[in-house]
């Protein structure tokens, strides 16, 4: 049925189907222009929701249908805060039985019962917990009022801590010409050396690059923002020498006569992604095969540990990492699972079963990988909170992952098929974006009791002081945009923003973690005091801290910026200072061909210079310049007198980039390419144990550490 076609009966219906649905029939473009989409567009979407729409009596059943899932008879997963009374629609018991995480159970008894619901008094502790009462079964989330704060952890009113914001794959550690120690990427255990070194010029924290799985069989796609799965982690960044042993990994190094290779991989300036991957899972390989026959019996023992805690998610994750290796030869491009033989396709089925049996010892190898990575990373967590830090790591969770990945193979009913997340054109993207991802549906999950995104969290902060969440947007509302359609043909579909921020609070507190959300761009009318009122930190970059009017508007003076976000130079996304400061960013736009239709790179760069010249205004109104300084901006990057700008904020948490550190002119990431710029591939110049080694990165940190102490 074509738009054209619908009668206005019809339209009225289908607009009605789609409020209730959460579709924005009607918004407001970044220029504040009223818009409103297609009718096509509306059903692309219920479709996706699994809302027949196709007819007049399809659309009053999808409405029904969304009615039955509001009754009182589906509710059996209850958000609450703590603190406040409890009411379970549809109960009429009096008497209930309360059992908390550790089991112990308690008799509670419901005040003020009516036609409509049993009302419970408040629990006070947050948690998870099950009432059960005639027969029937009750899930209580009990939310904190926030997550915890950096106040919070830290234990000072007003703190003022900072931290490293590093990639992942771009950190390096001393290997003294053995190849055991040559890992080609950053791995756990440089990690752990950048979380000592920052710790002792006092640093709180190291921000991380997203380090989710990817696909082990197919290193091409290595975008920490496209993984195959957020419940799992990046086998490659696994240093197996801790658990194993060094002489056995460069034994194995050796058998496979791969030394000199992975030394000549190491000191290559960006990543060799798909030579890495092969070099590692070989070596992985032959190291799992020994470990099975020859190994300590208390390794054997934490590894089945490890696997019994991961339970059907970790086996359905290494199940399909393992099939999809048996399949990437004979399919090549149309490796996605959807191509699968059918009794493949579904992780439950009786044929995924019977293959993950004859196939143990494949499955098994992914496990391996899993234990190595999750023992690593922990590693690196508690090598960053003994050499001092409060949090520690910060993990990145990312939007979405890929559809063709682990994730959405293995939670399809939670997954929206056909629609990617995206943004809708804006001033800096007028074709808008469409970023080939999937996203969670928010009926289901509200049908399964969030289960998926508890699961997500969960993963999220297993081994980490905190997470920032990217695109938190997305916790609200997300542009999805049908398969093969223009990004301009997405529409906004609304998610529960306050049951998931609850949720969110409650995980960061069971964890005791702190929460950055990824708040840059068109933010709708608040929601920055919504997440902030939920103790979630923003984000505040100087490129965008402007105030004012004029050409260019002024930076804003760091007393203005506000204490509730994580206030920072740049973005993995954004130039470097020092490649901000040179125009290297307009350079890589020129040379690919980026630059806008009315732009040009002669205009880019007077416009450049013009920014150039009102921050250094603002540098030295601000104080953090010499106070002899030249009036005009001088033509080395003050990357000092930068960092201590943004040092003088009062915001509660500052993380400090290591290009920045380091003055590396290139970003890790430049959007809107892909293989024309080397994206997710630089790797730093030094060792990360030796970061601040170097006398001007010292001379950075510590203009960092002295603005971060000011009251």
């Amino acid at each position: 049925m074509s738009s054209q076609a619908l009668s206005g009966d019809e339209q009225a219906a289908l607009a009605q189907l789609a409020e209730r649905a959460g579709i924005l029939v009607d918004w407001t473009d970044a220029r504040g222009r009223p818009q409103r989409i297609s009718g096509d567009t509306i059903r692309a979407l219920l479709t996706a929701l699994d809302l027949p729409c196709g007819s007049i009596s399809q659309i009053q059943e999808s409405i029904e249908r969304l009615r039955q899932d509001e009754s009182d008879e589906h509710e059996t997963f209850i958000i609450v805060d703590t603190g406040s009374p409890i009411a379970l629609r549809g109960a009429r018991d009096t008497v209930f039985e309360l059992i908390d995480e550790d089991g112990q159970r308690r008799e509670v008894t419901a005040h003020g019962a009516d036609d409509s619901a049993a009302h419970i008094p408040p629990i006070d502790i947050p948690g998870y917990y099950r009432l059960r009462a005639g027969g029937r079964e009750w899930t209580l989330a009990v939310a904190p009022r926030r997550c915890p704060s950096i106040a919070d952890i830290v234990e000072t009113p007003s703190p003022r801590i900072w931290g490293v914001a590093a990639q992942m794959y771009s950190l390096r550690r001393p290997h003294d010409g053995k190849p055991a120690q040559a890992p080609g990427l950053g791995d756990f255990t440089a990690l752990a050396h950048l979380a000592g070194a920052a710790a002792r010029r006092g640093a709180d924290a190291i921000a991380i690059s997203p380090v989710h799985a990817m696909f082990s069989a197919d290193p091409s796609r290595y975008s920490p923002y496209a993984p195959s799965s957020r419940l799992f982690l990046n086998g490659l960044y696994a240093d197996p020498c801790p658990i194993l042993g060094e002489r056995m990994v460069a034994a194995a190094l050796d058998a496979l006569n791969l030394g000199e290779e992975a030394l000549r991989l190491d000191a290559l300036p960006l990543v060799d992604w798909p030579a890495v991957a092969r070099l590692r899972l070989k070596v992985m390989r032959r190291l799992y095969d020994e470990f099975r026959t020859d190994s300590g019996a208390g390794q054997h023992a934490d590894f089945q540990a490890f696997r019994m805690a991961g339970g059907e998610p970790l086996e359905s994750h290494a199940r399909f990492e393992a099939l999809h290796a048996r399949h990437l030869p004979p399919l090549g491009d149309a490796t996605d699972w959807r191509h699968w033989p059918s009794d493949l396709r579904d992780p439950a089925s009786s044929g995924v079963k019977a293959w993950a049996h004859a196939h143990e010892k494949d499955v098994g190898f992914h496990i391996f990988l899993q234990w190595l990575a999750a023992r690593g990373l922990a590693r690196a967590q508690q090598a960053a909170r003994d050499a001092g830090m409060a949090v520690g790591l910060i993990g990145d969770l990312a939007v979405g992952t890929d559809p063709g990945g682990s994730h959405a193979w293995s939670r399809q009913d939670d997954i929206l098929d056909a629609l990617s997340p995206g943004a809708p054109p804006d001033i800096y993207n007028p074709l808008g974006q469409s970023w080939g991802l999937t996203a969670f549906s928010p009926r289901s999950l509200k049908l399964h009791g969030y289960a998926a995104f508890r699961e997500m969290l969960r993963a999220s902060l297993a081994y980490t002081g905190g997470v920032r969440v990217d695109h938190v947007l997305g916790l609200a509302r997300l542009w999805l945009v049908p398969n093969g359609a223009s990004p301009k043909e997405g529409a906004y579909l609304r998610y529960p923003l306050d049951d998931m921020l609850r949720l969110v609070a409650l995980e960061a507190w069971r964890h005791r973690a702190v929460v950055v959300g990824e708040n840059l761009g068109t933010v709708p009318e608040g929601f920055n005091s919504r997440i902030e009122s939920a103790g979630m930190l923003g984000m505040n970059v100087l490129w965008f801290q402007r105030e004012g009017e004029g050409d260019p508007p002024p930076f804003q003076q760091p007393g203005g910026w506000p204490a509730c976000s994580a206030a920072m130079s740049t973005t993995h996304d954004l130039p470097t200072i020092a490649g901000w400061w040179n125009g290297t960013d307009i350079a890589w736009r020129e040379r690919l061909q980026l630059l806008g239709d009315d732009e040009t790179e002669a205009a880019a760069n007077a416009q450049r210079g013009r920014d150039r010249e009102a921050l250094w205004r603002a540098l030295r109104e601000a104080g953090c310049t010499a106070p002899d300084a030249q009036a005009d901006p001088p033509a080395e990057p003050p990357i000092e007198e930068i960092l201590r700008f943004v040092a003088s904020t009062p915001s509660a948490l500052m993380l400090v980039p290591t290009e920045d550190l380091l003055g590396v002119p290139e970003q890790p990431n430049l959007p809107g390419t892909i293989d024309e710029h080397p994206n997710w591939r630089r790797r730093l110049p030094v060792n990360a144990g030796q970061l601040f080694d170097d006398e001007a990165v010292r001379r950075r940190a510590e203009a960092v550490v002295q603005n971060r102490r000011k009251p």
